[in-house]
């Protein structure tokens, strides 16, 4: 049979011993396992096995499956209120004209308004990467650019062939 992921239930709780509360929330006592389990089965209801570090180990006469159920429930609404922020990239050339640059800068600020990292990377080519100072300037131009909607974390940096910037939406009041 396979052992289930969550808290051990009826048999499946090995201890010997067990500090028992009740099904209203009040102390039962320590007792031997047995004795918990026809306390449980009297009632109609499951011994689940509550803290299974302490000395000794905590179980609870509840329903487990309405237990599980309202378990699942908060942990579905707690994954809706959560945000996941997302990673996108705009990738430039050095000789970038001034056209190309507003439609990538458009792109990144909207990303940026709808609150996800912008990674902007710029890429040397072949005779390029001796002109570093000139990817260093359209990316301090880029970055001016967007400045009203995303900070850079920090100045651009050179790895290998491609320098690249992470930028950071500013929180302000007004998103659209």
């Amino acid at each position: 049979m396979p052992k289930k992921t969550g808290n051990p239930i009826n048999d499946e709780i090995t201890a010997t011993e067990l500090r028992v509360i009740d099904a209203e929330g009040g102390q039962a006592g320590v007792m031997l396992t047995e004795k918990a389990l026809e306390l449980a089965e009297n009632s109609k209801l499951d011994l689940v096995l509550i803290s299974p570090g302490a000395n000794p180990p905590v179980a609870k006469i509840m329903d487990y499956g309405k237990y599980r159920y309202e378990q699942q429930k908060r942990e579905k609404e707690a994954k809706k209120k959560q945000k996941v922020i997302e990673i996108k990239e705009v990738r430039l050339t050095p000789a970038i004209e001034d056209h190309d640059l507003t439609v990538k800068s458009a792109a990144a600020i909207k990303f940026l308004k709808e609150g996800n990292k912008v990674k902007v990377s710029l890429r040397f080519r072949g005779r390029e990467r001796g002109r570093v100072e000139l990817g260093v300037k359209v990316m301090e131009h880029f970055a001016d650019v967007v400045s009203e909607y995303g900070k850079p974390d920090k100045k651009a940096a050179l790895e290998g062939r491609s320098l690249t910037m992470m930028l950071n939406p500013t929180l302000d009041k007004e998103k659209k």
